[in-house]
C-alpha cells in the first residue's frame, strides 16, 4: 500500500517488525531526490563562471544576480514548500516537485546554446531553478514523520547531508559534462570556444578549447526520469491525524502544491523587483534588502492564509508554530549554520575567479581588477571541496549532537565560524590588494574548508535541537520553516560578497558574518546551553 493508515515509529514493536524498513526505503529514495534539486537550484554558482570564461556579454555584478536570483526564489519556495506534506502527503509532494524540475534543467540547456540570448532567459531560468531549493523543506518535514525521535538527527542529517552533495555533484559533474558534446546526437547543440582558462576537478582547461556549457542543464535529465518513477511506485504518503489527516486525491494535492508554489513564486518576482540593482531590472529601488527579505517571508505566510478550505483550516493548525519563540530561536540558529553553508557554497566559485582569477594592479593611482592572471588557481576545479566537506560532515554532526546534545555541538561550531569568517575576511583583502593574489589563496582556502565544515556539523546539531524543544506534530513544519528562512543565505551572500568585491572591500562582508555568527552564540548559550535554560540541551 503506497498511503499507510499506521505509523507509529515511537512503538518498538512496531519500528522492529515493519517501520524500520519502510522508513529506510523512503529515505534512501528521498536523499537522490533531494540531491537533484540542491544540484539544479545550485547550477547557476558554476554556470555563471563558465558563461564569464565563455564570454557572454554579462557584467560580473549580473552574473552574481542569477545566483541570487536562484537562491532568492529557492528559499521562498520553502515557505509553502513547509506545509506541503501535512496538506498533501510526502508521495505525492516528492514526486511532484522534483519532476518540476525538468523544466528549469531543459530551460537552462536551450538558453545556453546561444551567446545572444538576453539576459531575461537567463533570470527566468534561475528564478525557476528554486523549485529546487523549496524541495528541502518538504523533504525534511516528510523524513521527520518516518523516524522515532531518537533517531532523528542521524535520519535528517543522512537526508540533509547526503541531499547537499547535490552543491557538491553541480560543482565537479557539470564542468566535466561542460567538456565533452555528450548530447550532441540528441540535438543538445553546437560547442562554444573558452576566451579565458576553465577547469575541471582533473585541472585547469586552457582558453581556445571547445565547450559545451549548454550540458550543464541537459545532464540533470539522466537522473530525474527514472527518479520520477521510482518516486511514484516506491515511496509512500502516511495517512495519520498526526501527519496527512485528509489525503487528497493525487490530482487535487498536485493542484494545491502547485497553487501554493505560485504564490511563492508571485511573492520571490515582487521582492527581486524591489531589491535587484538597477542593471538587472531596470529599476534600481535601492529598498535595504533585509526589508525586503521580512516583507516577502510574512507576505508568503499571509497569501498562504488566504487560500479557502481545507488548506485554510489546515495551515490555521501548522501556523501555530509562529507562537512559540523557539520557532525563531532556531531560526536564527539555523541561519548561521546552514545559511552560511548554501550561501558561501553559491557564492564560492565566482568569489575564486574573481579574487584570485585576476591581477590587482594599480594603473594611474587607480587599483584596476581587470587583468587576467595567468597564475590564477581554476574556480571550477578546486570549488567543489568545501561543501563537499560540509555535506560530507553533516550526518556526522547529527550522529555527534544525538550522543552530547544539540546546544553543545553548535555552541562549538559557532566559535569556530567566527574565527574561520575573520581569517577569510583577512586573506581576501591581501588577495585582493595584490599584483600576485595567488600567494594568499592556500591560507584563505583551508580557513574556508574549515568554516564549511563548521557549517555542516552545525546543520546536523540544530536539527537535533529542533526535535528535542518541539512536539512531533510541530517538528516538521518547524523543520520546515527554519530551512526557508535559512535558504535566503545562498541570496544574501552572493548579493553581499558581489557589492563589496564590487566595493573593493571584501573583508568588510566577512567581519559582518562574524558579527552575526557572535549573536549567534549568545543566543545558542542563552536559550538552550545555560542549566537554567527553558530546553537545555547539552
Amino acid at each position: 500500500m503506497s498511503d499507510l493508515k499506521k505509523w507509529l515509529p515511537e512503538d518498538e514493536s512496531f519500528w522492529q517488525t515493519q517501520g524500520k524498513a519502510i522508513a529506510s526505503r523512503n529515505l534512501w529514495i528521498s536523499i537522490p531526490s533531494l540531491l537533484c534539486g540542491f544540484g539544479v537550484w545550485m547550477l547557476w554558482s558554476i554556470v555563471t563562471v563558465q558563461m564569464l570564461n565563455v564570454g557572454y556579454p554579462f557584467t560580473t555584478a549580473q552574473l552574481f544576480t542569477l545566483t541570487a536570483i536562484a537562491g532568492f526564489t529557492g528559499a521562498t519556495l520553502r515557505i509553502p514548500s513547509s506545509f506541503f506534506v501535512r496538506l498533501c502527503g510526502g508521495r505525492y509532494t516528492l514526486f511532484l516537485t522534483t519532476t518540476l524540475l525538468l523544466i528549469p534543467a531543459v530551460g537552462t540547456g536551450l538558453a545556453l546554446q546561444s551567446i545572444d540570448t538576453p539576459l531575461w532567459v537567463f533570470q527566468l531560468m534561475a528564478l525557476l531553478s528554486g523549485i529546487g531549493g523549496g524541495n528541502f523543506a518538504s523533504s525534511m518535514s516528510n523524513i521527520s514523520f518516518f523516524y522515532p525521535k531518537k533517531q532523528q538527527g542521524l535520519a535528517l542529517g543522512l537526508n540533509a547531508g547526503l541531499g547537499n552533495f547535490g552543491v557538491t555533484t553541480v560543482q565537479i559533474l557539470v564542468p566535466l559534462f561542460m567538456s565533452y558534446g555528450v548530447f550532441s546526437l540528441l540535438g543538445g547543440g553546437e560547442p562554444m570556444t573558452l576566451l579565458k582558462p576553465s577547469g575541471t576537478v582533473t585541472g585547469t582547461i586552457p582558453a581556445g578549447t571547445e565547450t559545451w556549457i549548454q550540458n550543464s542543464g541537459f545532464a540533470w535529465l539522466i537522473t530525474l526520469i527514472p527518479l520520477a518513477f521510482l518516486l511514484w511506485f516506491a515511496t509512500n504518503n502516511i495517512h495519520t491525524e498526526e501527519v496527512t489527516p485528509k489525503l487528497p486525491k493525487a490530482i487535487t494535492a498536485f493542484s494545491i502544491i502547485l497553487a501554493m508554489l505560485g504564490i511563492g513564486f508571485f511573492t520571490s518576482i515582487i521582492g527581486l523587483w524591489l531589491i535587484l540593482p538597477e542593471a538587472a531590472n531596470g529599476s534600481g529601488f535601492g529598498i535595504p534588502k533585509e526589508i525586503v527579505l521580512l516583507a516577502v517571508l510574512f507576505g508568503t505566510v499571509m497569501l498562504l492564509k488566504l487560500l479557502p478550505g481545507a488548506i485554510r483550516t489546515s495551515l490555521d493548525r501548522q501556523y501555530r508554530i509562529f507562537n512559540n519563540k523557539h520557532t525563531w530561536v532556531m531560526s536564527v540558529l539555523y541561519v548561521m549554520t546552514f545559511g552560511s553553508f548554501i550561501g558561501f557554497a553559491a557564492a564560492f566559485p565566482l568569489s575564486i575567479k574573481v579574487i584570485f582569477g585576476y591581477s590587482h594592479i594599480m594603473v594611474d593611482g587607480v587599483m584596476t581588477h581587470e587583468t587576467t592572471n595567468p597564475n590564477g588557481p581554476s574556480a571550477l576545479t578546486y570549488a567543489w571541496i568545501a561543501p563537499f566537506i560540509g555535506a560530507l560532515i553533516r550526518p556526522v554532526g547529527g550522529w555527534i549532537a544525538d550522543k552530547l546534545g544539540g546546544a553543545l555541538v553548535t555552541q562549538i561550531c559557532s566559535a569556530i565560524m567566527i574565527a574561520c569568517a575573520l581569517g577569510a575576511g583577512y586573506y581576501m583583502k591581501l588577495a585582493y590588494q595584490s599584483e600576485t593574489p595567488e600567494q594568499y589563496f592556500v591560507p584563505f582556502f583551508l580557513i574556508f574548508l574549515g568554516l564549511f565544515a563548521a557549517s555542516g556539523i552545525g546543520n546536523g546539531s540544530t536539527f537535533r535541537t529542533i526535535a528535542v524543544v518541539f512536539p512531533k506534530e510541530q517538528a516538521g513544519p518547524v523543520l520546515g520553516w527554519t530551512s526557508a528562512v535559512a535558504a535566503y543565505g545562498a541570496f544574501y551572500i552572493p548579493q553581499v560578497l558581489g557589492e563589496q568585491i564590487k566595493a573593493t572591500t571584501p573583508e568588510y562582508a566577512m567581519i559582518g558574518f562574524a558579527i552575526f555568527y557572535g549573536l549567534c552564540l549568545l543566543v545558542n548559550w542563552f536559550y538552550y546551553l545555560r542549566k537554567n535554560g527553558e530546553f537545555y540541551n547539552p
